[in-house]
């Protein structure tokens, strides 16, 4: 990111995970206003970051929040859905409650987030909504069906949004940010971490701030 956006905001959710910090911090460095959404709110006296308590899975929660962050600065220029979590397990012990979770948060949060922008995005004639996908969205991992399943459904998201409303200059992405060392890949062994780095083209982990 570069240039001068002074005037620029941009919403994050899941801003008070790894990742989400460390998109917070980079955009807050070049020079945008950010809203940081998160579940368990994110702490800062910063006057360029506003908390916003947010759960992604919460429809009228979202449509609130989103129209709030309107109200405030009469834009919104980015959105990152970042929001996410895991519940591993193989199928045979794969709840439906952690099925639908995990669901309901990686995808549908990204589904909310993403229709309660647009509308002002579109008005706007400018905007850029960016969904954190996974590489398990076309490895499939195993014991990871449910988060998989969302990750890939994010992909057909993206694509079909871009077509949408592109015309109206609303981008939209996905990114494959690789393992990062965050809350979500801290229960994964040595011996699994070691398997990604050997995998990863780096030879290693990735870190959050190269995202």
């Amino acid at each position: 990111m570069s240039g001068e956006t002074s005037n620029k905001v941009a919403l994050i959710t899941g801003a008070n995970g790894g990742l989400g910090r460390a998109l917070v911090t980079e955009f807050v460095a070049a020079g945008w206003q950010v809203v940081a959404g998160a579940r368990q709110q994110l702490e800062s006296t910063d006057p360029r970051i506003t908390p916003i308590p947010l759960d992604v899975a919460d429809r009228e929660g979202v449509e609130s929040a989103v129209a709030e962050v309107i109200k405030k600065f009469n834009r919104l220029d980015v959105l990152v859905n970042n929001a996410g979590l895991t519940a591993d397990a193989p199928l045979a012990q794969l709840s439906d409650d952690d099925w639908q979770r995990v669901l309901d948060v990686n995808l549908n949060g990204a589904f909310r987030c993403s229709r309660a922008v647009a509308r002002q995005m579109m008005r706007q004639r400018d905007g850029h909504i960016i969904n954190i996908s996974s590489h398990g969205a076309r490895r499939g991992p195993r014991g990871q069906a449910n988060y998989a399943a969302a990750k890939a459904g994010m992909l057909g998201l993206t694509q079909s949004l871009a077509k949408e409303l592109g015309s109206r200059n609303v981008r939209v992405n996905a990114i494959f940010p690789g393992v990062l060392p965050t809350n979500m890949t801290a229960q994964l062994s040595a011996e699994q971490l070691a398997g990604f780095a050997e995998a990863n083209a780096l030879g290693r982990i990735n870190a959050v701030e190269e995202v």
